[in-house]
């Protein structure tokens, strides 16, 4: 597995190309959603993308958003993992990672989700608890969640059950 955290410039193309295919196969068409994907925070010069390839396969992707542009605290957004690459703990690297990076470079704060609401005991694996009622977006139930940052060890080192 490759791993990559990278700035909107610092994509080449054809992970850029990956990402927004791979957000469109999962979010448009597997969920039957129609909605604009591209809301210009991929652009922003402080949105990191977190990217992970498996044998030149984008696996898994979320991007980092600084405080204020979704959330008055970092966000994390765009939680994806191809069909194929699901049920083999993914997902819980990703969030591990993405978690981990904000620790390590950020100042502890919080961490801020409009999570879809079948997720949530996902995400509460994570520290997550849920502060708004459950609500509808683009015709999904979603939920926001927050989470307290660390100083303690990296999440690299949690063992969460798949």
């Amino acid at each position: 597995m490759q791993w990559h955290i990278l700035k909107f410039e610092q994509l080449s193309n054809q992970q850029l190309y990956d990402l927004l295919q791979l957000r469109a196969n999962v979010f448009v068409v597997e969920q039957n959603c129609a909605y604009s994907d591209l809301d210009g925070h991929d652009t922003h010069p402080q949105t990191e993308h977190l990217l992970c390839y498996q044998n030149d396969t984008l696996s898994a992707y979320a991007r980092i958003l600084p405080e204020g542009l979704t959330f008055p605290e970092k966000s994390i957004g765009r939680v994806v993992i191809p069909s194929t690459a699901r049920g083999d703990g993914l997902g819980h690297e990703l969030i591990k990672r993405a978690l981990a990076h904000i620790d390590e470079t950020q100042s502890p704060s919080c961490v801020t989700i409009g999570a879809q609401y079948h997720l949530s005991h996902f995400y509460c694996q994570y520290g997550f608890i849920e502060i708004s009622e459950k609500y509808i977006e683009d015709g999904i139930p979603h939920i926001e969640m927050q989470r307290k940052t660390t100083e303690g060890p990296s999440l690299l080192n949690l063992q969460v059950k798949p």
